[in-house]
């Protein structure tokens, strides 16, 4: 073969490698614990009637993720959340907790997220754009 052909055939194998990627999903970090998130049909109905009607389903799942106490798709859920953008009332540092609310499509955790504020959790907090924004809701565990 010769110079020109092994070209040839080193793209078509790296193009071939390349579409494969895109055609299955990326398989979890070894980071996050082989425990998902639940599907949504996998909620219980108590945490989707005790949900407010606006937020998705993927954060009712963390909602009974929350209520379990885990296990929690990624390291970094269930840790304290600084309010450094001081968009949430001033609380004592430690007092609010982070938990990634899963977005479909994503390749990593996302911009979702439920804030919760208290121990036990007392006051919860929703953004869909990584802190810019969050809009409070009530929400009680059954």
């Amino acid at each position: 073969m010769g110079k020109g052909a092994w070209t040839a055939l080193l793209l078509a194998v790296l193009v071939a490698w390349g579409w494969s990627r895109q055609q299955s999903p990326e398989p979890a970090p070894a980071s996050a614990p082989v425990h998902g998130p639940a599907a949504p049909s996998e909620a219980p109905a108590a945490i989707r009637d005790h949900a407010p009607a606006w937020l998705p389903p993927e954060a009712r799942d963390t909602l009974a993720l929350i209520r379990a106490g885990g296990p929690y798709p990624y390291r970094q859920d269930g840790g304290v959340f600084q309010n450094r953008e001081r968009r949430l009332p001033e609380r004592p540092r430690g007092y609010y907790r982070e938990y990634t609310v899963d977005t479909p499509g994503s390749r990593d955790r996302g911009a979702r997220r439920i804030v919760s504020g208290g121990d036990p959790p007392a006051e919860f907090f929703y953004t869909d754009d990584h802190y810019r924004s969050f809009r409070r809701f009530e929400w009680s565990a059954p």
